[in-house]
């Protein structure tokens, strides 16, 4: 029997989906957290073969002793997982400290984590990037912008999500950004690109192909929505778009993946960039590691009528799956941010749209940043009736 570590089994809520699959697939499922076990729910405390509690997850030392004590209890470790960006770099060091095979380690997390040296993989695969500049002094982030052109856009180097992400449109703002900037950050300065964010999500086998592929779209700009407090919408698609999936394929082999869900990020361009591509054309973003955030995995089973949590768990075990997928539609998410006042009530909603309607309730308070604090998540043929969904849900007085 395989012995498989989950990192934070009960965060994101939806992630004892994972452990579930895992165990049904008879690997020993060993869970560390620290949240008390009594706190777990009861369908991951069943998806658990046993939990360690640790102090806390940000203690290094605590987690290593966890490690360790299954280790010794089980035997060798062949996959350790948290499937969460945050943890990414953990996990690589736990598998180097613990000398697990499977999985990232210390040695991949540059490429995987900078945004600086994602460009040179995206590069390799001959996939154009945003020209950049890595934030050193005043005189020399002017010299880029008066290259470039205004705005521009800064962001942690090494970053989670849009978290300290910030637009800067005129040289007031850049100066403020200077005299605010957390100094232990390392921020990348790139040109503004005009495009929306469409994903390649897949789950890819140890020989760097993949068995499940799907993709979303994000029309709204993330960074806005977390910094204005915006409302958020994305949506999985019905169907992936055959460039999507042939730049999704080149970053894969690029970035030498293997054994891994991921969700990569690329622009699509609202018009004509010099140098960069036409309207309508993919460049490359940024890489995620792990399955896109929050409730995404939902939705992509409710998009493509699967188990992304199977397919996954069939990965690691089997190194393929027989789950297929089934009637596909549009899966879109929309969601509200408290205190505007909304045209719809939430009876009206679910009267008009309760057909359609998969999932809703709150959203939980460390992702309601980027995906607003109530969520609406709804199925459809067309994207006309999507679009009628949005412009009602998110309609204000």
């Amino acid at each position: 029997m395989k012995n498989f570590i989950f990192i934070s089994p009960n965060f994101p809520e939806n992630y004892w989906h994972f452990c579930r699959e895992l165990k049904n697939n008879g690997l020993n499922v060993l869970g560390i957290g620290d949240a008390p076990y009594d706190n777990l729910c009861p369908e991951l405390k069943d998806s658990l073969n046993e939990y360690y509690k640790v102090g806390s997850l940000e203690n290094y030392d605590e987690v290593c002793r966890a490690v360790d004590f299954f280790r010794n209890k089980y035997g060798e470790i062949d996959w350790l997982e948290s499937n969460n960006e945050y943890w990414l770099e953990r996990d690589a060091r736990l598998r180097t400290d613990f000398n697990i095979k499977t999985g990232f380690h210390n040695e991949d997390m540059p490429k995987v984590k900078y945004k600086s040296r994602m460009k040179e993989f995206y590069a390799r695969a001959g996939i154009p990037t945003a020209r950049y500049h890595i934030v050193d002094s005043w005189e020399n982030c002017m010299a880029f912008i008066q290259e470039v052109g205004y705005p521009v856009i800064v962001k942690p180097n090494n970053g989670v999500g849009a978290s300290f992400t910030y637009k800067l449109n005129n040289q007031d703002e850049v100066a403020y950004f200077f005299a605010t900037k957390f100094s232990h950050i390392e921020y990348i300065m790139e040109e503004y690109i005009y495009a929306e964010i469409n994903s390649y999500d897949a789950i890819i086998n140890s020989h760097g192909e993949p068995i499940f592929e799907i993709g979303n779209v994000t029309p709204m700009s993330l960074m806005d929505v977390v910094n204005n407090a915006d409302n958020s919408i994305f949506y999985i698609l019905n169907n992936l778009a055959d460039d999507t999936r042939a730049m999704g394929r080149a970053t894969v082999k690029s970035f030498g993946v293997k054994s891994r869900f991921v969700h990569f990020e690329f622009f699509r361009l609202l018009k004509d960039h010099e140098g960069l591509g036409r309207k309508g054309e993919l460049i490359g973003l940024e890489v995620n590691m792990r399955p896109s955030g929050g409730i995404s995995p939902d939705m992509m089973n409710f998009s493509q009528s699967t188990d992304v949590y199977k397919i996954w768990a069939d990965m690691i075990a089997y190194d393929s799956s027989l789950r297929g997928i089934g009637q596909t539609a549009f899966c879109a998410f929309a969601g509200r941010r408290d205190g505007k006042n909304f045209v719809m009530s939430d009876e009206d909603i679910m009267h008009k749209y309760g057909a359609n309607m998969k999932m809703s309730g709150r959203v939980a308070d460390a992702l309601s940043g980027a995906m607003g604090n109530q969520m609406y998540i709804a199925n459809f043929n067309t994207k006309e009736e999507m679009d009628a969904f949005y412009n009602d849900v998110l309609a204000c007085r």
